[in-house]
């Protein structure tokens, strides 16, 4: 995934019909990014060219950047929550004749753009599907190179995402995980814990089936240690132990799925019963600033009645 158009006004179809050339993307930033993108080919088309420009050669950060936003979107109406599973890098790295990681380093671009424009307008925290728990069964190369990737991409943007006040938290099943990534990951978590601009919370070895149960396992430890009664247990106390009460809110309020594919596929399982979908056809590298403004715009016309009805 990582390797994470329906506009909603009338009855419409979940994919949009429409498909167009994109321009090439203009990333105003400074993120401190030299080594992603090093070993990918000289005949990578304009999104790649886009994905290397600017990145580099800047050191300003998102934190005092006053941004208008884009025509239609009410500030009042913004999630606070944006989940996203980050699907088809490696059909977009098909499609041009690359090899599968090409597509990865290409989606870690995406993301970067995707995490300064929620800093830009108002989203409060992000959570990306990065790696699957079921991901473990891909060839072995690309698993090494996934975490590779993860472990390089944190490391050089530690120090930008301290600086523009970005809080990163991880979840999922460590226990595959090698020894220098988890050291990093709780460096990075520790040295950001108190940004307040955004939550970024990545899911890596994550399964929305292994949250809950590692959340029933965690009940049952304390209730045999006399912590809590059968009566204490209920949703919220369930909630209490799923890995995402590391963040004020746990409950995405959208979810963008990129691809064209049409389901959750093991993620924030609990955490998802009331959010709203929005599918794409758009593949994750060739995600950007106009499918955003899309994806918000359709949640943004959406009434959410979470089982009520509205008089």
């Amino acid at each position: 995934m990582l390797s994470l158009r329906v506009a909603i006004p009338a009855a419409n179809t979940l994919i949009p019909t429409k498909t167009k050339p994109k321009p090439g993307l203009v990333v105003q930033t400074g993120w401190n990014q030299t080594d992603l993108f090093s070993s990918l080919p000289k005949r990578y088309d304009y999104k790649l060219q886009a994905a290397t420009t600017g990145l580099t050669d800047g050191r300003a950060s998102v934190e005092d950047k006053e941004v208008e936003l884009p025509a239609g979107l009410s500030r009042e109406l913004m999630p606070k929550h944006v989940a996203v599973i980050m699907d088809g890098n490696g059909r977009w790295a098909r499609q041009r004749g690359l090899p599968t990681s090409a597509g990865h380093e290409a989606g870690v671009k995406s993301l970067r753009e995707m995490v300064e424009l929620c800093c830009q307008w108002g989203i409060q925290v992000l959570t990306v599907f990065a790696f699957s728990s079921e991901n473990w069964i891909r060839p072995k190369v690309e698993v090494n190179f996934l975490l590779s990737l993860f472990e390089r991409a944190l490391e050089s943007e530690m120090e930008s995402f301290q600086r523009s006040g970005i809080r990163i938290s991880v979840i999922g099943d460590s226990s595959k995980l090698p020894a220098s990534l988890l050291s990093l990951i709780n460096k990075v978590e520790e040295t950001t814990k108190n940004n307040t601009r955004l939550q970024l919370i990545v899911a890596v070895s994550y399964s929305g089936k292994y949250d809950v149960v590692q959340a029933c396992r965690s009940i049952v430890e304390r209730a045999k240690d006399g912590q809590i009664q059968l009566a204490d247990i209920d949703e919220g106390l369930i909630e209490q132990e799923l890995e995402t009460n590391c963040t004020e809110y746990p409950y995405p309020d959208l979810l963008i799925r990129t691809s064209g594919e049409l389901r959750v596929s093991n993620f924030l399982l609990w955490q998802l019963a009331y959010t709203e979908l929005f599918f794409t056809q758009e593949l994750w590298p060739d995600f950007g600033k106009e499918e955003f403004v899309e994806a918000l715009s359709s949640y943004q016309q959406r009434q959410r009645r979470f089982g009520g009805r509205h008089s």
